[in-house]
């Protein structure tokens, strides 16, 4: 992705779930940071980063059930994850979309190294219309648990 891309998205770009695992072990400083519902992290399952001895941030975008948006979302990121301006921050939710809005939110703040992770936690619906089945970080066979 060039830097006129990056632009144009509005914030460092896009990345797969594996590029974003292999981010987390490349680079000490990323971190990853969960955008969806408690709901979903409790109902659907959270990555695990115990393998690389690393935290997970979990900071709602919106909240369940009507999905509003969280209005102190940026001020929670800075405070839970407390990145630096360059720091690289990995967001994922369930599809790849809330993530997006997350990514440019953080852009807007002024912090330059937010990647949005396609296909989010569970992926794209299949022909059924469920989930995890045919993309994702649970499809990619990255480390998850459900507590």
């Amino acid at each position: 992705m060039t830097e006129n891309d990056a632009q144009n998205l509005g914030y460092a770009g896009d990345i797969s779930p594996k590029e974003a695992w292999q981010k987390l072990v490349d680079d000490p400083r990323t971190v990853l940071i969960d955008v969806r519902t408690p709901e979903e992290w409790s109902w659907v399952g959270t990555p695990n980063l115990d393998d690389l001895d690393r935290d997970l941030y979990f900071v709602p975008w919106a909240f369940f059930p009507n999905m509003a948006q969280n209005p102190g979302f940026v001020d929670q990121v800075q405070s839970e994850a407390s990145p630096k301006s360059d720091t690289p921050m990995l967001f994922l939710c369930r599809s790849g979309v809330r993530s997006v809005h997350a990514a440019r939110a953080l852009t807007d703040a002024g912090f330059t190294a937010c990647y949005n992770i396609t296909c989010g936690f569970e992926g794209d619906p299949n022909e059924n219309g469920q989930r995890g089945k045919t993309s994702g970080w649970k499809v990619d066979g990255l480390s998850w648990n459900q507590k």
